[in-house]
């Protein structure tokens, strides 16, 4: 977790994928000595966005219904991981996050991840490309949960504003005077509000989930919501991903992979009386980013093939590859073909 990840490990049930995630993939030094750097979920039918993000609860004391803003698991992830920005020290490396949620196929992703669904597109620096504004509820939460502490109100044109200390020490100001420690973590304050699109991942969070290949309950996952993530494929056999072929040293320069999506593209059109929805099947440039890698290509792009692409019919797939269906059963049997398939594509004639 030198840099943040964000990948789905996928496979049929019972092979370790939630094993992996917690002694190989998340480091000892989060797991054990920091526990509070790792945030666990499941998505379920019932799980929601506010469950994600934060809602309002009721809650009774001294005969008083009261409402409380309790924060979800990314907004408690985010935070954390804003606190360990804030909090590092020069020379010392910046403490990382976990968030990891398992079977994220169980919820409906996309009414889940709501807005945050922008966030997920991260630039080299592994900051979100885009942001997003968040309420005056999250706000308060957010800065409450990095170690902001309310400390009274000032007095200002719209009325009364609060203002906080951070971490208790200092002269209590308002959230827009603290502006030279909230723009190390890209939030910028006006007039007491947020302003621009500025929460943002940034590089020391990490979001890992699980998901069975196929499952009959599961939610559907639109090709935008796939994309943005990286990809692993755990086979029951525990067998290795065969080397590639292709690239060099692991790597698709950005000529290949261009003739390759152009030549794939092509292949998918002609096989359009397979496939539902034909314009949202074509793939661009920027599926995945640059550097490509085979172990992305075997693993992203061929499980977007199989479970998107041709899910309704295999047929173009045995026909590319020259092997009977019964050789091409499951998308393990599909991963193990990966050079033979990107030789034949390449050799198409367009």
């Amino acid at each position: 977790m030198k840099t943040p990840i964000q990948k789905i490990l996928f496979g049929s049930p019972g092979t370790g994928k939630s094993y992996r995630i917690d002694r190989e993939i998340v480091p000892i030094d989060l797991r054990i000595k920091s526990p509070e750097n790792v945030i666990k979920t499941v998505f379920h039918p019932e799980y929601t966005y506010g469950d994600f993000m934060g809602k309002l609860v009721p809650i009774t004391i001294s005969k008083k219904v009261e409402y409380n803003f309790y924060e979800g698991h990314f907004l408690k992830a985010l935070a954390q991981s804003y606190k360990n920005l804030l909090s590092h020290q020069e020379g010392e490396e910046v403490k990382n996050v976990a968030l990891v949620i398992d079977e994220i196929n169980r919820g409906n992703s996309s009414a889940i991840f709501g807005t945050v669904f922008q966030l997920l597109d991260r630039a080299e620096n592994g900051w979100s490309d885009y942001g997003i504004n968040v309420s005056d509820l999250e706000l308060r939460k957010i800065v409450d949960l990095i170690g902001f502490e309310e400390a009274g109100t000032e007095k200002s044109g719209e009325g009364q504003i609060p203002t906080y200390k951070y971490e208790g020490k200092g002269q209590a100001k308002t959230l827009e005077k603290h502006q030279d420690l909230l723009s190390k973590i890209n939030i910028e304050i006006q007039n007491n509000k947020i302003i621009g699109s500025c929460i943002r991942i940034p590089p020391n969070l990490s979001i890992l989930a699980t998901m069975n290949t196929s499952d009959n309950s599961i939610y559907f996952m639109d090709s935008a919501f796939k994309r943005r993530w990286e990809w692993e494929f755990v086979n029951w056999d525990k067998s290795k991903p065969l080397a590639a072929t292709y690239g060099t040293a692991g790597i698709v320069d950005k000529d290949e992979w261009e003739e390759l999506i152009k030549k794939l593209n092509s292949f998918i059109k002609s096989h359009h009386t397979s496939i539902r929805g034909i314009e949202d099947k074509q793939i661009g440039y920027y599926f995945i980013k640059q550097p490509v890698t085979a172990e992305q290509i075997q693993n992203k792009l061929m499980f977007f093939l199989w479970d998107s692409v041709f899910n309704r019919d295999k047929k173009p797939l045995v026909d590319l590859l020259k092997v009977t269906r019964d050789e091409l059963v499951t998308f393990g049997d599909f991963t193990k073909l990966h050079n033979e398939f990107i030789a034949n594509i390449m050799n198409l004639n367009v």
